[in-house]
């Protein structure tokens, strides 16, 4: 055997190795998606996490720090931490009200000035002034804010939320790079409008609206963010050795949901190994059903919950991401923060096999995952409730890693030497980019843009 057949069944072992090795990793990610969030107090384990207060102001500090890929690299990055916090990527998820005064107080703890723009926003102050782009003595556009400047500089913005819906705020100063290296968070501003109260739900099930408009009602127990972002690692190396870096050069090698990569994306928020990467992308919905009754006609339906999962996606990189949620379409409701509608009011709303998100864009997309049949597993032939189709032999399901059983709810025996992490009867859908490039990690599949979706099965169920 020659040296470069040598060389290529040895790259063949270390790949496969590694696809291993990630295998492993899911095995263990998905053993703790229903552990508590290890960090800070009572956070769930799987959601949006705002950062939030009364009087919508928030302190971000802009600082170094080091994240960690599934494939055992770590990666050098700037990006923010709410007041004296420590380092987080993607920066902290700002949520404020429709009509609040919003301000961020930015303190640069970056060797190179920085600032913050707001896309979407209007009549954004820095320092008490009108925002606008800065120049130096030739007249050439250093950035597009004023700045703080680097090594402990301060400059505060402030807008009001006149608009609700999904943002981003990022870096205004250099954003090819600045924004690349991590300067980047969402902002959600939730709508003054309430959504209409439902009495066959207790108070603390009651809807909420993404948008002011009834359409847009969404069940907020099941509410995620979803930041697509792109790492570089030879550009971030260069920018820790303080070495410079030609952006001609630029090629993206890590894909990344909420600043993690597949299986890490499954792991809960505030995941004690991921420190410095606090948000989950699992999102776990329940199946939508707008019976009010069982089949009798009289008896509450206890699995009663007409409304759908709500999730915002935000890209950040320089690529376009067609991101793909399986078993079930998504319903795109806006966009950039406004409204899919005709001017007279009438929605446009999308329905989607893949999601187009692009550089710099927000996608609110509502998800459903129908109990049609209302299915019952203890119903007997003739019953009001029987299933309409026979339900085939154990012989013939297939079972094994993220497989459930063929309808939701069934929590019989599992087969002798079967292996599943279906806790309840739940089902888990991949969710991943379409671009396969994009779920790589430096060439290496499966430690890229992926994460799941749970279904959980109709209640009343024993699900934790």
């Amino acid at each position: 055997m020659n040296n470069i057949a040598r060389l290529t069944q040895r790259r063949r072992l270390f790949v496969f190795g590694l696809m291993l090795a990630v295998v492993a990793m899911a095995f263990i990610a998905n053993s703790v998606l229903q552990v508590a969030a290890d960090s800070p107090g009572l956070a769930p384990s799987a959601g949006i996490i705002c950062t939030e207060n009364v009087t919508a102001t928030f302190t971000l500090s802009a600082k170094t720090g080091y994240i960690n890929m599934a494939d055992g690299n770590q990666v050098f990055m700037w990006s923010y931490a709410e007041g004296k916090d420590d380092f987080q990527y993607p920066g902290p998820i700002l949520c404020v009200h429709e009509g609040d005064t919003v301000t961020v107080v930015l303190h640069n703890q970056l060797p190179e000035d920085t600032s913050i723009v707001f896309p979407g926003q209007v009549n954004v102050l820095a320092n008490g002034t009108p925002v606008e782009p800065q120049f130096d003595v030739q007249g050439t556009m250093t950035s597009f804010s004023q700045v703080a400047p680097a090594n402990g500089g301060t400059m505060t913005y402030s807008f009001v939320a006149e608009e609700p819906g999904t943002y981003v705020y990022q870096s205004g100063t250099n954003p090819a790079l600045q924004t690349q290296m991590g300067l980047f968070g969402a902002l959600v501003v939730r709508p003054a409008m309430a959504a209409p109260y439902d009495a066959n739900l207790p108070a603390d099930k009651q809807p909420m609206l993404a948008y002011n408009d009834a359409t847009t009602v969404y069940n907020p127990d099941s509410e995620y963010m979803m930041m697509l972002s792109e790492i570089d690692p030879l550009l971030h190396r260069a920018v820790e050795m303080g070495q410079p870096f030609d952006m001609n050069d630029y090629n993206a090698r890590y894909y990344l949901i909420n600043g993690r990569t597949f299986p890490d994306t499954l792991a809960p928020n505030y995941a004690s190994w991921l420190p410095n990467q606090p948000y989950s992308s699992l999102a776990h919905i329940y199946p939508f059903n707008d019976h009010e009754f069982l089949a009798d006609g009289v008896t509450p339906n206890p699995a009663y919950y007409p409304y759908p999962a709500l999730d915002r996606f935000v890209g950040m990189g320089v690529e376009s991401y067609p991101f793909h949620p399986h078993a079930f379409n998504a319903q795109i409701v806006a966009r950039d923060g406004r409204l899919l509608a005709t001017p007279g009011g009438d929605n446009l709303y999308e329905e989607r096999f893949s999601l187009p998100i692009s550089p710099g864009q927000t996608t609110d997309a509502f998800y459903t995952f129908t109990d049609v049949y209302m299915w019952n597993p203890d119903a007997q032939p003739g019953d009001p409730d029987e299933f309409p189709v026979q339900l085939p032999g154990q012989q013939n399901l297939p079972s094994g890693l993220f497989y459930g059983s063929p309808f939701l709810g069934n929590q019989d025996t599992r087969p002798v030497g079967d292996v599943s992490f279906n806790q309840c009867g739940e089902f888990y859908h991949i969710a991943h980019n379409h671009n396969l490039q994009q779920i790589t990690g430096w060439g290496v599949v499966l430690i890229g843009q992926i994460t799941f979706t749970r279904i959980d099965p109709p209640m009343p169920n024993n699900c934790p």
